[in-house]
């Protein structure tokens, strides 16, 4: 497949600025705790099935000294819906008990300290800061990887060798770029039948291939 060149590059970040720069993640949340829980019940799942999970986990167990003690089987229950949902009630549970014992029963605001929560890895913390604190970071997920491979951006085989291909090549306005690749692979460069008609980068698309991250 063909890559993008520097110019290309060049302009592909700009117009992804230009049309992306107010764009902010689809996950409802009040705070840091349910957004990092929101995000961990995203992976492998949409955020709208997410939102419709989380009203009543969050009215149920509004801060991490609730869920800390929370019976596993009732998170579950909560959150059955959700793809993995066995695994991720441990984890949102793990993650707020360490963070009321560790942290003093505050999110850590901090992408290495995120990754020692439960469920929460690098994807999964870049996605928390650069929605929280816009930090120029980059995550990758399935749309991401999708887009970057589609324009010539990437041709690595797996997300965390895309993300640091991606910071490497773009360096500025990552969180702006995260948040514009994530809505353009969900709504208009689709894994299946990608609305090219509506595409604002027809010029600089290598292919309609589906990539898997």
């Amino acid at each position: 497949m063909k890559k993008a060149t520097k110019q290309e590059i060049k302009e592909i970040h700009q117009l992804f600025i230009d049309k992306y720069s107010d764009a902010v993640t689809e996950l409802k949340y009040k705070n840091i705790y349910e957004l990092v829980i929101a995000v961990i019940l995203s992976a492998q799942c949409t955020d709208k099935r997410v939102n419709l999970i989380t009203p009543a986990l969050f009215k149920k167990y509004p801060n991490p000294k609730s869920l800390a003690v929370a019976d596993i089987d009732d998170v579950k229950l909560l959150i059955n819906s959700c793809s993995f949902f066995n695994n991720k009630a441990k984890n949102i549970v793990e993650m707020a008990k360490k963070v009321v014992e560790v942290y003093g029963g505050e999110i850590p605001l901090n992408e290495k300290e995120l990754m020692t929560l439960g469920g929460v890895g690098q994807k999964t913390a870049n996605v928390v800061m650069i929605e929280y604190t816009g930090a120029n970071l980059m995550a990758v997920d399935t749309h991401v990887f999708r887009v970057s491979h589609r324009l010539g951006l990437s041709n690595d085989k797996t997300a965390t060798a895309t993300e640091a291909t991606l910071v490497k090549k773009f360096k500025h306005n990552l969180n702006a770029l995260h948040q514009g690749m994530v809505l353009f692979g969900r709504y208009i460069c689709k894994a299946k039948n990608p609305k090219c008609d509506e595409c604002f980068l027809t010029s600089y698309c290598k292919t309609k291939e589906s990539f898997k991250a």
